[in-house]
């Protein structure tokens, strides 16, 4: 079956099936249509001129995307980059439909001049997240966008209703244009919030500003680090936050002074306008980085009373090294057991105390050179994006010619570090532990696509079995995006119900596109749709199969970026 004629022909029947099974599988859902250019915009220059931005109907961050759980979206993408392009959903668990999940491993991308439809289905979510273009150093250019998919009005959110809700994307930013990017552990030049320059910054160019009114008003603010490396510490000027939610899960109420959000996590926190009529800084500054508040990001809380613009001073956070305060902190972030969520019941009702673990998975990150290549690896081994998408291969060819599956040490290090294109088994319906070991001297920073998992644990040096006595299992928070501490671990359960091809990857943008991913592939036999749906009619053919959406190659088809360290 490689033929494009018979793919085609059974995308016919499949179309069909899956519009319905969409429709139906989400009764109390609404039809979300959108439309967005996706293109370069050399004008904005958030911290100088004359640098590439890439904007979605010209506006940069791009739009929010709000939504109620269960609703149906449909965003019709036009690439006006020179260059294939994808984006992911950070967070949004595709319910039974890995083919919309936007990265390599699943979708061939929308080539230059083209365009495509996603469709997918908050299904029963909540929560705070966002998006971004998943290729090579795209994101590093711009991109991304705030995605909110709030309760039913059936469903009650376990505090009162804000005053208002704002979406503050912080990121770190680089002079360097995307294009000619490297990294090479490299710190970045600046943070932004909202796209925005920090209060005051040398080019003058304009800062974000959120405006409050005194009086004890309440405001929930969506926080999420869409940087490429930097894990930052959030605090406000004389207020104090409550977190409440963090990527589709409420939390036990804590009252914090600052907040650690490591690259890829989103949190909400509620804050109190209960101070003087005045301008208060907001400050994004760098940690577990040995820097100085001066690459902090700065915006400002402003009162409708203010006499005068902000001044002083920056409000001092946590030492920036101090790694007992961000893993306590970490520990200290707990699921709400008596809260309902997607779901009108608690919580609570799934619990981690005494799950059967089907697999572990102890994955060590890692530098390695091959073949004179600097590269990022897992267990030694560095993830080599076929031209094929494995979604792709799976379903038409069973992986044949693209991928071997279970060829990945999922608990040892090979002894020479060497390319591969790794694809492991997640037993369907099983649960799996996954231990995340950080080897680098850097903050690291997980994501699991298609899934929450239960961040069970916290580690310095080794894991072992013994660990496991550590394990908070009665209240451990649900997200799916997790640090890593320098010569640490951390440990998270996950219930694999969600068939497809899922990608398991690092958020730092630089480990990630140089090889630290791989897939998890989470197979139901029975071709009942209802388990797992059909491609869609407008699938892309790309690799092996031929292209229906231009002469483009695959971005994996690229060579390996040269770097040093």
């Amino acid at each position: 079956m490689d033929s494009t004629g018979f793919c085609r022909r059974l995308l016919t029947w499949a179309a069909t099936l899956t519009v319905l099974l969409i429709v139906s599988g989400t009764v109390q859902g609404a039809d979300i249509f959108l439309e967005w250019n996706v293109a370069i915009d050399w004008n904005i220059g958030p911290v100088y001129s004359d640098q590439p931005v890439i904007t979605i109907n010209g506006m940069f961050p791009g739009p929010l995307i709000n939504t109620t759980t269960n609703d149906i979206v449909h965003v019709n993408v036009f690439n006006y980059l020179d260059e294939p392009l994808l984006f992911t959903w950070n967070g949004i668990q595709q319910r039974l439909n890995s083919w919309q999940d936007g990265v390599s491993g699943t979708n061939c991308p929308i080539q230059p001049g083209k365009n495509w439809t996603y469709v997918f289905v908050t299904k029963d979510q909540i929560g705070s997240f966002f998006y971004f273009p998943s290729i090579n150093f795209l994101k590093a250019a711009g991109g991304f966008g705030p995605i909110r998919v709030n309760n039913r009005n059936v469903i009650l959110v376990p505090f009162d209703k804000p005053e208002a809700e704002f979406d503050l994307l912080i990121g770190d930013w680089f002079y360097e244009s995307y294009s000619s990017m490297s990294m090479a552990s490299a710190l970045p030049d600046a943070i932004l919030m909202n796209g925005k320059t920090p209060y005051n910054y040398p080019s003058g160019q304009p800062y974000e500003s959120f405006n409050v009114t005194k009086g004890k008003l309440t405001y929930r603010f969506r926080i999420s680090n869409v940087g490429c490396a930097l894990s930052i510490n959030f605090r406000i000027q004389n207020h104090q936050m409550v977190l409440v939610e963090t990527e589709g899960s409420y939390t036990n109420r804590i009252t914090l002074d600052s907040l650690d959000v490591h690259v890829g996590q989103s949190y909400s926190v509620l804050v109190t306008a209960n101070q003087d009529d005045a301008d208060y800084y907001m400050v994004a500054a760098p940690t577990q980085t040995n820097t100085t508040d001066s690459l902090a990001g700065v915006s400002v809380l402003h009162y409708a009373g203010s006499p005068a613009l902000a001044a002083g001073p920056l409000p001092s956070g946590p030492d920036p090294m101090d790694r007992d305060f961000s893993v306590n902190q970490a520990k200290s972030i707990t699921w709400n057991l008596l809260s309902g969520a997607a779901r009108p019941n608690p919580q609570g009702t799934f619990n981690v105390t005494n799950v059967t673990i089907s697999k572990t998975f102890v994955l060590q990150a890692s530098k390695a050179v091959i073949n004179g290549v600097h590269r990022y690896a897992i267990n030694n081994v560095s993830y080599l994006t076929p031209d094929t998408p494995l979604k792709l291969a799976d379903y038409f060819v069973n992986g044949s010619g693209v991928y071997q599956l279970d060829a990945f040490p999922v608990d040892s290090i090979n002894l020479e570090a060497a390319y591969g294109t790794s694809v492991v088994t997640g037993i369907h319906k099983g649960w799996i532990e996954i231990v995340f070991k950080n080897n680098l001297d850097v903050m690291d920073s997980w994501h699991l696509d298609g899934f929450g998992f239960y961040v069970v644990g916290f580690g310095e040096g080794e894991w072992s079995l013994s660990s496991r006595e550590s394990y908070n299992l009665f209240d451990p928070v649900v997200r799916s995006t997790v640090q890593v501490y320098p010569g640490g671990w951390s440990a998270v359960y996950a219930f694999l119900d969600n068939p497809g091809m899922w990608n398991l990857r690092s958020q730092r943008l630089e480990n990630w596109y140089l090889g630290q991913e791989l897939y998890i592939r989470v197979h139901d036999s029975d071709p009942n749709p209802l388990k797992e749906r059909p491609p869609p009619d407008n699938l892309l053919l790309c690799g092996m199969f031929g292209s229906d959406n231009g002469p483009a190659a695959s971005p994996a088809s690229s060579p390996a970026p040269q770097t040093s360290w």
